[in-house]
């Protein structure tokens, strides 16, 4: 095999190694039967894990898992470059022209010295750069591959910037309130399709009060999450200490080892 091992690689070696894995008839048998389609979700796991490095403030872990994330877009690229189409270097050289491009305050003449003007620029200049010509457009160009609390809360500030928004997080309250209680109509009708939809402009109406609050709907519900499973545990170990079994107290009993644990978690 053509490959020197060293003592430390380079973003160029990375490169090296994909193609080796990759060759029809020397690489990996795993890597070199792989698409896009087929490392799709492992794309996604891998995004996720560096999330997850920066919320533990893991500094390791964060150079560890950037390290996979990075390993994914060598080798999209490398299935790319096989095909002619474009490789790891054109990829460096899109994203160089899009920073240029749409840092004009720093590359070019025009004056940014506040935040909120340099976001003005860079909606602007992405609109002009994706030829947008309305807001429909910018609206339609935001990614239906993201989560849907993190898709919603983009749709509901790219909408806002043009004026399309309530006045203050009262007004999102009242909506809210009024698509629960569309949604409580849905349940008493027992109308599957109706509760649905009502249970989708629910949680649509949510995210708004979390845009107003300023914080991260997403984030929000993943911190519900880690206080559910701490309560939970918390339910099972009381239980535990009085010989219960959950899977086998009533939902009294558990409601009640509920409470209990709500008042230290």
């Amino acid at each position: 095999m053509d490959f020197l091992q060293k003592d430390n690689y380079k973003f160029e070696d990375l490169v090296k190694i994909i193609k080796i894995l990759r060759d029809p008839e020397k690489g990996c048998p795993w890597d070199n039967t792989q698409t896009h389609q087929s490392i799709r979700q492992e794309f996604i796991e891998e995004t996720y894990e560096v999330i997850e490095a920066i919320d533990n403030n893991d500094k390791e872990l964060l150079k560890e898992e950037l390290g996979d994330v990075l390993l994914q877009v060598v080798f999209h690229a490398e299935i790319e470059t096989e095909q002619n189409t474009f490789n790891i270097d054109d990829v460096a050289d899109g994203v160089c022209k899009k920073l240029i491009v749409r840092h004009p305050h720093i590359f070019g003449n025009v004056k940014a010295d506040t935040v909120d003007e340099v976001l003005e620029n860079w909606d602007n200049i992405k609109m002009q750069t994706k030829s947008q010509k309305t807001q429909s457009e910018v609206l339609e160009g935001i990614s239906k591959a993201l989560p849907s609390l993190m898709r919603s809360q983009k749709l509901q500030s790219k909408a806002a910037k043009i004026g399309f928004d309530w006045k203050d997080i009262h007004g999102a309250m009242d909506k809210l309130k009024e698509e629960i209680a569309e949604l409580d109509e849905a349940i008493l009708m027992e109308n599957p399709s109706d509760i649905e939809e009502e249970l989708g402009d629910v949680l649509f109406s949510a995210v708004n009060i979390a845009r107003f609050a300023h914080t991260d709907a997403e984030k929000v519900l993943y911190n519900a999450c880690e206080k559910f499973i701490q309560r939970f545990t918390a339910m099972e170990q009381s239980a535990r200490q009085q010989n219960m079994d959950i899977s086998e107290a009533s939902l009294e009993t558990l409601n009640t080892l509920w409470e209990n644990s709500k008042k230290h978690h």
